[in-house]
Parts: C-alpha cells; sequence; structure tokens
C-alpha cells in the first residue's frame, strides 16, 4: 500500500494548480494576513523601553515567558502590540471545550448543530475579551516593576500607563483572533493554528543561527551539531508516521426494501487517531512546570520556599522530567476523554441503524469504544512523552535553543500537513468542478 506522501503526490496536478484560480487567492490572502501579523510583532506597546525589556526577557528564556514568547514569534520579548498572541483565545477554547464536558446546558447546546456551534464560539470570544483584559492588566503591573542596572522599563509608570497597556494588547489579541477567523474564512488551513505556526517558523533561523554560532565558538562540536539537525529529522519523520496512524473501526449499516428496491448495506469505519489528544498534553505540562521558575526569576529569587522548589524541579533536574512525563501523560487522558465521547458515538450510531460487527449497539459499542480509545491513549501518550523529553534532554544539557523542542516540532509538523490536506482537497474540488463541466458540455453538443 502506498504511503500517505506518496498519495498526496500522485493526486497533486501542478497544472490544476496553475487553473485553480480560487485556491491562488486564498493562498495569497493567507499569506498577506500572516506578513501583517509579522510585522505587528515589532509594534511596541507605548510607554516602555524596548532595549531594557529585551534584556530582562534573555535572562528569564527557561521560564514560561521563554515558551510563550517562542509561541508569539518573540513579540513577548518585544513587548509589542501582540504580546499575548492567540493564548488567551486558545485558553478560552479549551475552557469551553471542559464547560461543554461538565455543563449539560453547555452540552445540550453542542448537539444542536450549526446554531449551538455558533452561539459557543460567540461564548468564547467573550471569554477571550476576558481572559486578555485580566492577563493584559497583570502583564502592565509586571512591567512597572521590572529594571535593571541601566533603569526602569516602563518609563511613567502608573494608571495611565496600565490603562494604555491593557487597550492595546487586548485590542492586538482582537485583531489577532479576527485575523485567524478570516484566514480559516477566507483562506488556507486554520488560521489560528497558522498564527502559532508563523510565529515558530519566523524564529527558527535565528535558532538555527545561534546554533551554528556555538558551534563556532566551540561550546558545541561541529559532530554534534550535525547529529542534532540528523536527529531533528528523524523526530519530525516519526511525528508525521504517527500522526497519520489511525485504527478505524469498521462500521455496518443493514440494507432495508423500499418496494422492489434494496437500501443501504453500506459499510464504513470510524477513524481514531493514535494522537488524539494532539499538542495540547504538552502545552499543559510545560505551563505547570516553569510557572514557578518564571515567578522566581520576577520576584527577584522568591523567598526560599520558591528558590527550593525551582532547584528541584528547574530544567535539567531528575525529578522535572519526571514530572514532565507524568503530566503529560495525565493531560493525554484527560483531554481526549473531553474530545471523544464513547457513549456519544454509539448513541449516533443506533439512531443512524449502525453497528460495529460482532458488537451490540448501545452499551457494548460504548465500552468498546472506551477499551479501543484507551489503548490508543497509552500509545499516544507514550508518543508525546517521547518527542516531548528527548529534545528537552538537548537543550537542558546542551543549550539548544528551545525552538527545537519536541513541542515546536511537532506544532510545525501537524499544521503543515493539515494545511497541505486542505490545499489537496481544494485541489480535488477544482478538479471535480472541471469534469462537471466538460460533462455538461458533452451534454449540450449531444
Amino acid at each position: 500500500m502506498a504511503s500517505t506522501a506518496e498519495q498526496i503526490a500522485s493526486s497533486l496536478n501542478f497544472g490544476a494548480f496553475a487553473k485553480a484560480t480560487e485556491l491562488k487567492k486564498r493562498l495569497w490572502f493567507t499569506l498577506g494576513a500572516l506578513i501583517v501579523y509579522r510585522l505587528g510583532t515589532f509594534i511596541p506597546i507605548p510607554g516602555i523601553d524596548p532595549a531594557i525589556i529585551g534584556d530582562i526577557f534573555s535572562q528569564q528564556s527557561d521560564g514560561i515567558l521563554g515558551v510563550f514568547d517562542a509561541f508569539a514569534g518573540g513579540a513577548l520579548s518585544r513587548m509589542s502590540i501582540f504580546a499575548l498572541n492567540v493564548i488567551p483565545y486558545i485558553s478560552a477554547a479549551i475552557i469551553m471545550q471542559l464547560m461543554t464536558a461538565i455543563s449539560p446546558s453547555m452540552e445540550q447546546l453542542k448537539k444542536e448543530g450549526e446554531t449551538g456551534r455558533k452561539k459557543i464560539n460567540q461564548y468564547t470570544r467573550y471569554l477571550t475579551v476576558c481572559l486578555a483584559i485580566v492577563q493584559a492588566y497583570g502583564l502592565s503591573v509586571g512591567l512597572e516593576s521590572l529594571a535593571t542596572s541601566q533603569g526602569a522599563a516602563v518609563e511613567n509608570p502608573g494608571l495611565f500607563f496600565r490603562a494604555s497597556t491593557v487597550i492595546t494588547i487586548v485590542g492586538g489579541t482582537m485583531f489577532l483572533m479576527w485575523l485567524g477567523e478570516q484566514i480559516t474564512a477566507r483562506g488556507v488551513g486554520n488560521g489560528i493554528s497558522l498564527i502559532i505556526f508563523a510565529g515558530i517558523v519566523a524564529a527558527l533561523p535565528t535558532a538555527l543561527a545561534s546554533t551554528l554560532e556555538l558551534g563556532r565558538t566551540g561550546a558545541l562540536s561541529a559532530l554534534f551539531i550535525i547529529g542534532f539537525l540528523i536527529f531533528a529529522i528523524a523526530v519530525i519523520t516519526f511525528i508525521v508516521f504517527v500522526e497519520r496512524a489511525q485504527r478505524r473501526i469498521i462500521v455496518q449499516y443493514p440494507k432495508r426494501q423500499v418496494g422492489n428496491r434494496m437500501f443501504g448495506g453500506e459499510s464504513s469505519h470510524i477513524p481514531l487517531k493514535l494522537n488524539t489528544s494532539g499538542v495540547i498534553p504538552i502545552i499543559f505540562a510545560t505551563s505547570i512546570l516553569l510557572t514557578p521558575v518564571s515567578i522566581a526569576g520576577f520576584s527577584g529569587g522568591g523567598g526560599g520556599i520558591l528558590n527550593s522548589i525551582t532547584a528541584v524541579i528547574g530544567r535539567g533536574q531528575p525529578l522535572f522530567f519526571l514530572l514532565f512525563a507524568v503530566l503529560i501523560i495525565f493531560f493525554a487522558f484527560f483531554y481526549t476523554a473531553i474530545v471523544f465521547n464513547p457513549e456519544e458515538t454509539a448513541d449516533n450510531l443506533k439512531k443512524n441503524g449502525g453497528f460495529v460487527p460482532g458488537i451490540r449497539p448501545g452499551k457494548n459499542t460504548a465500552e468498546f469504544f472506551d477499551y479501543v480509545l484507551t489503548r490508543l491513549t497509552v500509545v499516544g501518550a507514550g508518543y508525546l512523552t517521547l518527542v516531548a523529553l528527548l529534545p528537552e534532554i538537548l537543550i537542558s544539557n546542551f543549550s539548544v535553543p528551545f525552538f527545537f523542542g519536541g513541542t515546536s516540532l511537532l506544532i510545525v509538523v501537524v499544521v503543515s500537513l493539515d494545511t497541505v490536506a486542505q490545499i489537496q482537497s481544494h485541489l480535488l474540488a477544482h478538479q471535480y468542478e472541471g469534469l462537471i463541466r466538460k460533462a455538461k458540455l458533452k451534454g449540450r453538443r449531444g
């Protein structure tokens, strides 16, 4: 059987791509929107000293701020109008997913179809604004307390600075949320994912240059750098293989007779991904573990207890790797349980007359789905732990930039695969439309 890459390559028709004017418009729109986003990351908020901010953030690169700055493409370290990036929107979306699993009213709203989805999206936007206001205010207060030997980070601290910072950053976050939705509707791919993707990719040349600089100065050997690049390629290949892996559960639909004709009897399948939770477990685990380090750095030491905690769970420590693995596995199971509901899927199959061969509809089918999904999640959690820990060991022991970490590589690969798949679907749709036009013309001539 041909691989996924071979199937995609064989189906791509470059002649059709040249004729697909709608697809080209979508691609140009996506590219233009991402350029606007990148330009905005270089516009600083008013009332700060960018040089002092850069020095302070360079000292906090190992904490959670370094992680968020990597996702924001350097916007946080430059303290630009897009400092929060789309982090509030992602947090709001995750909270709403949790609410749909906990709250009966939200669960009922989810079942209403397109109308319910629009309402949930609207609630997500409102929650995004609230989270952005809280985070922007906390950021403005934190900026007022930052200072180095060269001076304070904020030129004129006070109520006016806090208000202007909150308005500027919240406005930037709202613009990015709107821009992401426009990319999804009028461009190619998921807009929010592409914004994070663009931020990480934009920082990769700098990360590669810094790694080569370490080799030039002798901090890293040339053999190690070559081996590391080969390792990164191997990790990317492994990620592609696992992200495309599926467990297809066969679903059969019974035949029914209407008059003298037979209908139904088709067979389909339910694809269950090996990694159902995606990159969310790694992001959650990283945020929880690196928060104490960031607090200690901003508080100038943070006291004896906080220093002791950061010394034990700091990067490179054995307890850090252990807790990192445990948290990833926990969130993998937790988020998978939220994303896929076996009972709901079994009920939908029963209502539509579908059944899994050899399994009784209803409760038995739900138990079968739960059994299969649990086994898949065990493998998926192990895969996420491996992808996250191996690069983390290199980052901790050899000072390799964070941008080469497992989280960054996972996001880049997953978003790239999804975007290529959408481009492929647009090309196939264009070819299909061309075939329909030719058939209509032949029918008129006949």
